[in-house]
């Protein structure tokens, strides 16, 4: 039975990579920092299957600790301070976390079993004023936040810890990718989930920021599965994963406040104040080496993204309206 250790297990993308590898028969390990240990709504039906391992990728000592314990054929590093828009106010603890992380991980490694495969989460956040469209695995990086600088050293570590050492290690160059499982923070699930609570009168309004951003919006299930495709290769290599299409804020809104048979031009408040201090206006992936040598392509389209999303949205909202609405949703009705 392969055995592999998952950071970052407590969030999206962990949930949903935890979930294939159980059902690829995987003995599943996660790493939880003390403040996650309380978080573990989205693997809450996994938790029986898997085994949790304190740990922090700020702490060397305890990343040792975990690979010892797991004895893992494989590492996932999905771990950071993943939003864009926090790594502007905490730029600092992005650098440890998103950046020295990922040199620790790899240290650790080196240290404990350098025949461990390992998966470095990249971002298409690396590309940020893009120097062409679409961009591929040569498309030279120009990130535009602190999260994309600190991407670009965790990806750029792992590329040297390979030629160096010899490692199996690879990186993912993912594009935005989404789900019910999104953090509220995102731009996505901000959207859905304020569709569902104008849907139900819970909200009057949604403040939003640059509606002409475009981004290249997958599916987080489908994304996993490239992921473990990357570490079941004879060698190991990076690789953009994408759709290939682009589709601006405007265009997700539409779509969300349609399904749910409102007109968004009615609700939706354009918010200066959420404007980033530099913005990243295009990005559009080129997967077609992931397609050509994983074999891999998205298979949830935009728009059935955007409507999965606000149907769980939707569901999630009515289920805590039949257990009675918390007050602070009462004190924010007709607020975002």
């Amino acid at each position: 039975m392969k055995r592999a250790l998952i950071t970052g297990i407590t969030g999206q993308d962990g949930s949903y990579l935890a979930e294939f590898l159980l059902e690829k028969g995987y003995r599943v390990y996660g790493l939880v920092r003390r403040s996650s240990v309380g978080n573990l709504e989205r693997i809450k039906h996994l938790e029986k299957d898997l085994r949790l391992i304190p740990g922090d990728l700020t702490d060397q000592n305890s990343l040792i600790a975990a690979l010892v314990e797991a004895r893992p054929d494989e590492v996932y590093n999905l771990a950071a301070q993943s939003f864009v828009g926090v790594s502007w106010q905490q730029p600092v603890l992005t650098a440890q976390v998103t950046a020295l992380g990922v040199t620790r991980m790899l240290e650790a490694i080196r240290t404990v079993n350098p025949r461990i495969r390992f998966y470095q989460a990249s971002s298409s956040e690396m590309f940020g004023r893009a120097q062409e469209t679409p961009q591929s695995e040569k498309t030279p990086f120009y990130p535009r936040s602190p999260y994309g600088v600190a991407k670009v050293y965790g990806h750029y570590i792992t590329v040297n810890y390979r030629e160096s050492y010899g490692l199996f290690a690879c990186s993912g160059i993912l594009f935005n990718h989404e789900s019910p499982r999104r953090g509220l923070e995102f731009v996505t699930r901000k959207v859905s989930d304020g569709v569902a609570r104008i849907k139900l009168g819970l909200a009057g309004e949604l403040r939003l920021g640059n509606l002409d951003s475009r981004r290249d919006w997958g599916y987080a299930g489908d994304y996993v599965q490239a992921m473990w495709l990357m570490l079941q290769q004879d060698e190991p290599d990076d690789y953009v994963i994408a759709t290939g299409e682009t589709h601006s804020v405007r265009e997700l809104v539409e779509i969300a406040f349609s399904h749910a048979g409102l007109d968004w031009q009615k609700y939706v408040v354009v918010d200066p104040r959420l404007y980033r201090p530099a913005e990243v206006d295009l990005l559009q992936g080129d997967y077609s080496k992931a397609r050509s040598k994983l074999g891999w392509e998205p298979r949830v389209s935009f728009p059935e993204l955007v409507r999965m999303m606000v149907d769980a949205d939707l569901a999630r909202w009515e289920k805590i309206l039949r257990q009675g609405v918390p007050e602070d949703t009462v004190r924010e009705k007709g607020k975002p």
